[in-house]
């Protein structure tokens, strides 16, 4: 299953997030490449069926999800609706029967996206090019001793979790939609023995993020009549 949202999309089209007036249907419709991106590595290197929940929020308008539902459609793709931001359990009923019906429908054909004896540098190759569609993969000489080391002492069988930006398929954020031909360069890697998988740490990005100077708890109130604000 994925989860997209109206304001996801408008932002990997080009929308300046700080900017209302830049979302629109031609950013949405640019932005659906990114939706496109995801919804093949599901399909074609996963071999599972493809649901795609949208995430409603009150300001998402009729034509936004009236574009994306047309879009998912000509895919060959369950488009869902889902409203539980605004009405809990409710409203994402539809989406955990659509997804029952799938698992239930034996269209599954599950599969690794690499064997566990190909090697650790390989390993994030393959998740570099197939799913991030990189054209490399770069390191320095300290990573790759690293990763010997570690193949040396028995964790070559281990999985890899790639570490990077979430704002793009890439290691460059501002890279928006469906990049491809980029370099992942690994500058870190990290041994979880206990958790039994290998940390790539790609790019400049935090893998323990940092609080917020001011707390949510600073803008949530409730009222005289039980009404809560500032959730969202």
């Amino acid at each position: 299953m994925l989860v997209a949202t109206v304001r996801a999309l408008q932002y990997h089209g080009g929308a300046d997030p700080k900017l209302a007036s830049s979302a629109t249907l031609d950013t949405l419709r640019k932005g659906l490449a990114n939706l496109d991106r995801h919804v093949e590595n599901v399909r074609t290197h996963y071999g599972l069926p493809c649901i795609v929940s949208i995430n409603r929020f009150s300001s998402d308008t009729p034509e936004e999800i009236a574009l994306i539902e047309a879009h998912c459609a000509a895919l060959g793709v369950r488009c869902v609706l889902a409203t539980h931001w605004s009405d809990g359990g409710a409203g994402a009923q539809d989406l955990a029967h659509a997804v029952v019906a799938a698992c239930e429908s034996g269209a599954a054909q599950p599969g690794f996206l690499y064997d566990d004896d190909l090697g650790l540098l390989d390993k994030i190759r393959t998740v570099a090019t197939k799913i991030y569609r990189a054209a490399e993969v770069t390191a320095d000489p300290k990573v790759l001793s690293q990763l010997s080391e570690w193949e040396a002492l028995g964790y070559g069988h281990l999985p890899v979790c790639i570490a990077k930006t979430q704002y793009s398929f890439s290691t460059n954020p501002k890279l928006r939609a469906a990049p491809s031909g980029h370099t992942l360069n690994v500058r870190e890697v990290r041994l979880a023995a206990g958790a039994e998988f290998i940390v790539a740490v790609c790019g400049d990005i935090m893998t323990m993020p940092g609080l917020p100077k001011a707390p949510s708890a600073q803008r949530i109130d409730v009222d005289g009549q039980g009404r809560i604000s500032g959730l969202f």
